[in-house]
């Protein structure tokens, strides 16, 4: 008599996924993940240690996370109208949005390539995922789009600004064109503003400017590219009384009290943070630069802390780096828009200058 194998209890679609890789970056220039590179200062160290320290972690998550919701609140200036909610890192919010929004026939929209997890979430939940297609130059494809938005109805669509991996920001106009078309029957739009610190612009001034227009777009950004990736704590503001219905679904005691304390104190020091967020900017221009200068090489627009690059063989330029102690994202393999495609972090400048070297030799 065979034994009946407890496997069967997982969803076949679950057991044929491949689970989220993370590269083993030990010993390595690690530009792989869009982190800030900057640790804090040896000063500021000490004194989140002593700060954690004095956390009372015997209990559970209470006031304080009341205290960083509104700290966040000035922080962003959140509009008249909105509410905010906290996330364990933007992913769980796209978690909770995918489960909130699961009505019959829903169904998640995003411009491809782009961001996994909004993808994963769609078939984790149940949901019919509809990926549209990038131009080659990696625009918003504005008549696919409005197209895929008439016939499938979205209950989210999904718009990252800018976008990972190919760290553009899309035309304003094209966005609120689509924006308009969701919400003519009714679909969320989710502006995925993960790296605004490097941005020249955020959609957060548009929905204060024309509240009305935005009524059905929710705003999401993240801790981790500020440079708390450690830490995760993502947050999400929109309209009160959608933000109040999904942040139903949060656990209880989703932000732990240490992960709420870091926050705070890194909000209590935002000019430390913005000063590391505008030496990336000058170390991106500096990169883009120098990748410009080789033969064979296109970099492409950059407003986040990555820079897509184009080479003539990825692979062998990604094994050629990772031999010479530097780790990328070898994305080429991702999507057919990204054929011989690189994503580079934007390091510290020492880091970076590791990292041109390495890819000149690789070349």
């Amino acid at each position: 008599m065979t034994t009946p194998n407890p496997l069967q209890n997982i969803r076949q679609d679950i057991q044929s996924m491949h689970a989220y890789a993370i590269q083993d970056s030990t010993g390595m220039v690690k530009l792989d993940a869009m982190e800030n590179p900057f640790a804090l200062p040896p000063e500021l160290q000490a004194a989140l240690g002593e700060r954690l320290g004095a956390v009372a972690v015997n209990r559970y998550p209470g006031a304080r996370i009341e205290d960083l919701k509104q700290a966040l609140a000035r922080y962003v200036n959140l509009p008249e109208g909105c509410a905010l909610m906290l996330g364990n890192g933007s992913d769980e919010l796209i978690s909770l949005l995918a489960m909130g929004c699961d009505v019959p026939g829903a169904s998640i929209l995003a411009p491809l390539p782009g961001f996994v997890m909004y993808a994963m979430s769609s078939q984790l939940q149940g949901l019919a995922f509809h990926g549209v297609q990038l131009t080659a130059d990696f625009e918003l494809d504005e008549d696919a789009m409005l197209a895929a938005l008439r016939q499938h109805q979205p209950t989210i669509t999904y718009i990252a600004y800018p976008n990972n991996p190919t760290a553009n920001l899309w035309d304003a106009c094209v966005i609120r064109r689509l924006i308009a078309e969701a919400g003519s029957f009714g679909g969320l739009v989710v502006m995925d503003e993960a790296y605004q610190p490097f941005s020249s612009r955020s959609w957060l001034d548009e929905i204060r400017a024309h509240p009305a227009a935005n009524a059905n777009v929710l705003l999401m950004r993240t801790l981790s590219k500020f440079g708390l990736a450690g830490v995760r704590l993502g947050y999400m503001l929109g309209p009160q009384a959608l933000v109040h219905e999904i942040d139903k679904l949060r656990p209880p005691y989703n932000v732990s009290v240490l992960n709420a304390e870091c926050a705070l104190f890194a909000l209590e020091h935002a000019d430390v943070f913005a000063q590391q967020a505008a030496t990336i900017r000058a170390e991106r221009e500096r990169l883009i630069a120098a990748l410009a200068a080789m033969p064979g090489v296109q970099p492409f627009p950059s407003q986040a802390n990555m820079v897509l690059v184009r080479v003539p063989d990825a692979q062998k330029a990604f094994e050629g780096l990772k031999a010479r102690g530097v780790l990328v994202k070898n994305v080429s393999k991702m999507h057919p828009l990204l054929g011989n495609c690189l994503r580079l972090t934007v390091g510290t400048p020492d880091e970076n200058t590791q990292m041109i070297a390495a890819l000149q030799a690789s070349l």
